[in-house]
């Protein structure tokens, strides 16, 4: 079974209760899910959050929604990857941030095919960072569940356990990795939801998508930038990739 597991939770330092925000009548994370679901590959899409008290938020949204949810630790996010892929029977993990509500679920598809045809242990659309060809906003990582279970049981640096694939492609020798190409560069966009001024032009971007009635493929959300340059300056005092 195919999952995709959207990591998510209230706590986030930069832009707080970021998923629960509204994004044309739905909260961020339904906007998201709603778009995983549109996936062909995708046989279940998982949110997995914490433990926490305020993350309970989540949960009863996810309840409320009849979306799949996991509770699970909010530091260790690969253990919690581990735990939810193991409750809910995935062999082939699609991994998904909640900061990414613009997803598209073609390149979802793209990158899980990308993966299944080539033999690899892991497949991406954006890591490595340095050499990505596509927006921050819309990352898609895929990975056996086997390879899960090892980076669960042997992975102790602290960053590799909070962002779950590190071991991966941090060890390119070990394990063989894939980056999905594109035939442009659209790597300097940014339509994730980081900052205030990120959610500020993905509301922009879903206007604009709404007045010429389309879903918001990715090939479509760059023509929109493209056609209107102004709306790069909302959150261009943000740069990819400053945590990693």
């Amino acid at each position: 079974m195919i999952i995709a597991i959207i990591q998510a939770r209230m706590g986030s330092t930069r832009l707080p209760k970021k998923v629960l925000m509204d994004l044309d009548g739905k909260t961020a994370l339904e906007f998201m899910v709603e778009r995983v679901r549109k996936s062909v590959l995708v046989d279940k899409v998982v949110v997995a959050t914490t433990i926490n008290k305020e993350d309970d938020q989540i949960l009863n949204l996810c309840l409320e929604k009849n979306i799949d949810c996991y509770c699970g630790s909010e530091n260790d996010v690969l253990d919690r990857y581990y735990q939810a892929a193991v409750n809910y029977n995935g062999d082939l993990i699609v991994r998904l941030t909640s900061d990414c509500p613009l997803i598209d679920p073609k390149l979802i598809d793209s990158t899980i095919k990308l993966y299944q045809h080539n033999n690899v242990d892991f497949a991406s659309n954006t890591v490595p960072p340095d050499k990505k060809k596509f927006p921050d906003g819309t990352d898609v990582e895929v990975f056996s569940f086997a390879l899960l279970k090892e980076a669960w049981k042997k992975a102790v640096d602290l960053k590799a356990r909070e962002h779950v694939t590190f071991y991966f492609w941090k060890n390119e020798n070990k394990f063989q990795t894939k980056l999905l190409e594109n035939s442009e560069n659209w790597g300097d966009y940014r339509i994730t939801i980081d900052y205030p001024e990120d959610l500020k032009l993905v509301r922009e971007i879903i206007k604009k998508l709404n007045k010429e009635n389309k879903f918001g493929y990715i090939d479509e959300i760059i023509k929109i930038l493209k056609k209107h340059p102004e709306l790069e300056k909302i959150n261009s005092m943000h740069t990819w990739g400053a945590n990693w």
